[in-house]
């Protein structure tokens, strides 16, 4: 008898402290580059490229990071299933330039780090095919066209560095 009581208050307990819900009505930011940035200044999330323990609460990998900043510029036209930049990855949906196209892409870009090299990030492409049954094939897409969208990237980040320094005043300099 005391396990089934012992039992039930450990259920109770257990599906209690599940009860609570993080959002309690609070409207989510449909953009997902200011709700990545409103994340990153309330600290936490996943250190990813190392980090000293001080500043273990603080994002290494944010929305500052001008490779996250470029990546988003160049595929702001597709739209984002997810951009996780605490994990380094941003993944597209499918998308079609035709209204009702039959073959449609899928972009998924994975950071390796923070720096400013073309060694940064892996750029994965998908492209389906869909026929009039509904029936679709799924395929890598040309490495060719991995490394055109990898190189867009990397000369936005580089355009945006340039901005970045330019803007910069002399005493924020080091």
């Amino acid at each position: 008898m005391k396990k089934v009581i012992f039992f039930i208050i450990l259920l109770y307990l257990t599906l209690a402290s599940c009860s609570s819900s993080k959002n309690d009505g609070e409207q989510i930011e449909p953009n997902v580059q200011k709700r990545a940035e409103a994340e990153a200044k309330k600290g936490g999330g996943i250190i990813l490229f190392g980090g000293d323990k001080k500043n273990s609460g603080s994002l290494d990998f944010s929305s500052t990071n001008v490779m996250w900043r470029a990546t988003l510029k160049t595929l702001n036209f597709m739209p984002l299933v997810s951009a996780d930049y605490s994990a380094g990855l941003i993944v597209t949906d499918w998308y079609s330039e035709q209204k009702l196209g039959k073959e449609q892409i899928k972009i998924q870009v994975s950071f390796l780090s923070n720096e400013l090299r073309s060694e940064s990030i892996v750029v994965n492409s998908f492209k389906r095919i869909c026929d009039s049954n509904g029936t679709c094939t799924n395929t890598f897409v040309n490495e060719n066209v991995n490394s055109e969208i990898k190189n867009s990237i990397i000369t936005n980040a580089r355009l945006l560095k340039i901005e970045e320094t330019k803007n910069k005043k002399p005493s924020d300099k080091k």
